[in-house]
């Protein structure tokens, strides 16, 4: 079957912290723990005209990619809520496959 992972296109995250509210809920984790944890970078000018503003989703230890809901055929609750659909779960074989240049990936698997 191959192995599975988390595909982030941080390019398209807004910071919305869905993902970390849903990770949260799912496993009834504290306010400051989750499977997935929003980090800002920026922002700031770094020439003209040019700024660094972005939100990276990042995997922690905690993160089990929620295999209950996966084995019900569900994604995990982190892509399940992502508002900008910049999560996607599948095999990492596929999800590579989706990588294209000029975005900003990451690619997670356990």
């Amino acid at each position: 079957m191959g192995r599975k992972g988390i595909l982030i296109n941080y390019d398209f995250c807004t910071g919305c912290h869905s993902c970390e509210v849903s990770c949260r809920v799912e496993h009834g984790y504290p306010d400051d723990q989750g499977g997935v944890i929003v980090v800002q970078v920026g922002p700031w000018e770094y020439g003209p005209d040019r700024y660094q503003y972005s939100f990276v989703p990042v995997i922690t230890d905690q993160c089990d990619q929620c295999f209950e809901r996966v084995d019900a055929g569900k994604d995990p609750a982190c892509v399940h809520h992502c508002q900008a659909f910049a999560m996607k779960y599948g095999r990492i074989d596929d999800l590579s496959k989706e990588v294209d240049e000029g975005s900003k990936f990451i690619l997670y698997y356990l």
